[in-house]
């Protein structure tokens, strides 16, 4: 019967510890506020909230919100690629697609993918991708990626012109 009745006193004992220690004797602060609008106003005051860069780790502090009219990588892009139908045209993700285009020819067309690795006027912040599709008729069409580099060699430094000299013009502005 001892051993019982030890067991049960330690479990008392257990239990009656952990509850009064994981009591937090702090007070509340009395400018916190307690409704929910209260909450959200002190929240937005203070430029707290919840953000992807917050929660990778990244230091908070001046964000830099930047414009498709004030990027020149964009704007070359999208001057070099203008004579092309667009199917997809997204700044904040990065990406501009064509559409399948064809000089004259039926049987043959591309597709431009433009991926934007960074903002910086460099050849490796652009990842340029080309499609070529053959039909032999309306039914019977392949698609491949095109190996040879001489059109995304051409692409790339036309951006990269076009962008250099519209950072140079927005600095002169300056």
């Amino acid at each position: 019967m001892s051993k019982f009745f030890n067991f049960i006193i330690s479990i008392f004992l257990t239990t009656l510890f952990i509850a009064t220690t994981g009591c937090n004797t702090k007070q509340l602060d009395s400018d916190r506020p307690i409704q929910a609008e209260e909450k959200r106003r002190k929240n937005i005051d203070e430029g707290r909230g919840v953000s992807l860069g917050g929660i990778v780790g990244k230091a908070r502090g001046g964000t830099n919100y930047e414009f498709s009219t004030s990027n020149p990588m964009w704007r070359a892009s999208l001057e070099t690629l203008d004579f092309l139908p667009l199917t997809t045209v997204d700044y904040s993700g990065g990406i501009i697609i064509t559409d399948w285009y064809s000089d004259g020819n039926k049987k043959e067309s591309i597709k431009i993918t433009l991926r934007f690795l960074s903002n910086e006027i460099r050849s490796d912040s652009l990842k340029i991708i080309v499609h070529k599709k053959i039909c032999n008729n309306d039914l019977n069409c392949s698609t491949s990626l095109v190996s040879s580099s001489v059109i995304k060699d051409e692409l790339r430094s036309t951006i990269l012109r076009k962008a250099s000299l519209f950072e140079k013009a927005g600095k002169n502005k300056k």
